[in-house]
């Protein structure tokens, strides 16, 4: 998946993707994780998510990655904030108050730059990206984040019935993906598609919504 896709999309704001609301996948399951007030979130490829505000409204530090330099003006506008805007080495640093976005290349980002992180919540970057690059992700986001617990949101559909973004991301390439390196837990499985108008257009008989909880393993 090119970068010019993704900014192409939000240049011609096709954001089927983006929720109008908090996604309450994250509002019903963050409290499994049991984190302690100032716990520090990263949410990948974060677009303009209403997540990042509500995260914050609980007390939590946030810090994301995006690609879209669009998406990430707009999501500080949305929030009525004005941030500082510096360089780093893939992309620029976009900064207000508890709020960090690292805006360009994720796969440039070092655990360094990113600092310390208590959860991952990644709520479209894995299903966002095609086979080849998922395996590429996992072991950098691993890497970037010294393997902390994550809340990860997938996607079950037949591929035979739409072309993704977002992709299907099956509970065998979940394990495949991420089983060496963390203990891996169902927390909810749905099929939505009754509420996604443009898949059922497409011609999308079942939809389902699976979120995951990734702890670090032991040893």
């Amino acid at each position: 998946m090119e970068s010019a896709f993704w900014k192409e999309k939000w240049h011609k704001q096709e954001l089927g993707f983006h929720l109008p609301f908090v996604n309450p996948v994250l509002k019903r399951n963050l409290p499994a994780f049991d984190l302690a007030a100032g716990a520090r979130v990263f949410v990948p490829l974060c677009g303009k998510t209403l997540d990042m505000g509500w995260l914050l409204a609980q007390g939590h530090p946030v810090v994301g990655a995006e690609l879209s330099e669009l998406a990430v003006r707009q999501l500080f506008e949305e929030l009525g904030v004005t941030p500082e805007v510096d360089d780093w080495a893939g992309g620029q640093r976009w900064r207000h108050g508890e709020l960090t976005v690292f805006q360009g290349d994720l796969f440039q980002l070092t655990a360094e730059q990113l600092g310390p992180v208590d959860l991952v919540y990644d709520r479209a970057a894995l299903v966002a990206l095609p086979e080849a690059m998922r395996a590429r992700y996992a072991p950098h986001l691993r890497t970037l984040t010294d393997a902390a617990p994550q809340l990860l949101i997938a996607f079950e559909y037949d591929p035979a019935e739409m072309d993704g973004p977002p992709f299907p991301v099956f509970a065998e390439e979940v394990r495949r993906l991420y089983q060496d390196h963390y203990t891996l837990r169902e927390l909810s499985r749905q099929d939505v598609i009754e509420n996604q108008d443009r898949f059922k257009e497409a011609g999308v008989t079942s939809f389902v919504q699976v979120a995951w909880k990734l702890n670090p393993a032991a040893g």
